[in-house]
């Protein structure tokens, strides 16, 4: 009998050594995997750099251009002193306007050199200090008169996002996706069939329709699909 109840307390004891032996491995598993996913998270802040030169300027305008392009890019813009300036020159069709380093967020834009008029134009209104509305009236009637022209088809693209760090060794922004404009000056929703609003978030809609700003806009998912 004695033998028998020695059995049993050496049998637990086995019992509740592996128990915690096991208790202790789960235990460690759990803080090497929590510490080796910091380490992944540290690793990746380290390698995004805040857009505080010019360098960093003309890569991440560069992005919102189609890939194939954008060595050939010219890039305009605010430089860090607060000059607007030719940062990059090119010699493709293509114009890609950098990010406004005194302005909240980051947005960068490419668009077709021939657009560059029409561009212009709202810029040097801007600076005279003329109000969104005002610069919209005024270039509808340069619009009207031919002082200005936009051929149907010109493509803006826009890189944007809230965030303005970004991978020195990609040129991506944290966080920013992609936001595209076919101008078709004049057009509404019965001549091109397209809705006033977006069906989705993803969906071509007309904006603007009637007017010398009408276009299709396209923004896609994000690249994380959310």
């Amino acid at each position: 009998m004695k033998r028998l109840i020695t059995a049993f307390i050496f049998t637990g004891i086995l019992v509740a050594c592996n128990s915690t032996d096991k208790n202790k491995n789960t235990s460690q598993e759990s803080s090497e995997i929590e510490t080796s996913m910091d380490s992944i998270s540290n690793d990746v802040k380290k390698q995004l750099k805040s857009i505080d030169t010019d360098e960093a300027l003309i890569a991440t305008a560069l992005m919102a251009a189609p890939k194939e392009s954008r060595s050939g890019c010219k890039v305009i813009g605010y430089n860090m002193a607060g000059e607007f300036v030719t940062l990059k020159e090119g010699d493709n069709e293509f114009i890609c306007l950098a990010d406004n380093p005194n302005q909240e967020g980051f947005s960068a834009a490419c668009y077709h050199k021939d657009l560059e008029p029409f561009m212009a134009r709202g810029r040097a209104l801007k600076d005279e200090g003329k109000t969104g509305q005002e610069i919209f009236n005024i270039r509808e009637e340069e619009m009207k008169s031919g002082q200005l022209n936009i051929k149907t088809g010109l493509t803006l693209h826009i890189y944007y996002g809230g965030k303005t760090v970004y991978d020195p060794e990609t040129s991506e922004v944290e966080g920013a996706q992609y936001r595209y404009v076919v101008y078709m000056p004049w057009a509404t929703s019965e001549s091109t069939g397209l809705p006033e609003v977006p069906l989705s978030t993803n969906h071509p809609w007309i904006m603007n329709p009637g007017t010398h700003k009408a276009h299709i806009m396209f923004t896609p998912l994000p690249m994380d699909g959310k």
